[in-house]
């Protein structure tokens, strides 16, 4: 389903845009609570008209509704930078004894 989601959104806006914008994470988010919501809302004998349908009846099907699917829902999110760890404070007074070393001793 989500191959053949992320082709007909690729023919209508672009197979760069789709790699480089669209979010799988989003889309299937958005897939399943939509289907979700369309099994309880709509009773099986409505979607009977559907199962006859020929295959490029249905190409152009998905390209009309894939060609009004707004892409900025489902945009990636971009990685920060990782932030630099800061420099470790070395005191004089309290240096640091491993666990070890103290074992050794005991």
């Amino acid at each position: 389903m989500l191959a053949t989601l992320r082709a007909a959104l690729a023919s209508v806006h672009g197979v760069e845009t789709m790699a480089a914008t669209v979010s799988d994470f989003y889309v299937v988010d958005e897939l399943q609570g939509t289907d979700r919501g369309m099994l309880i809302a709509v009773p099986p004998e409505h979607w009977q008209p559907f199962r006859p349908i020929a295959l490029a009846a249905l190409a152009v099907r998905l390209k009309q509704l894939a060609a009004q699917v707004d892409l900025k829902r489902f945009l990636k999110q971009p990685r920060k930078s990782k932030s630099k760890t800061p420099p470790r404070v070395r005191d004089p007074k309290h240096p640091h004894v491993s666990t070890a070393k103290l074992l050794s001793l005991g």
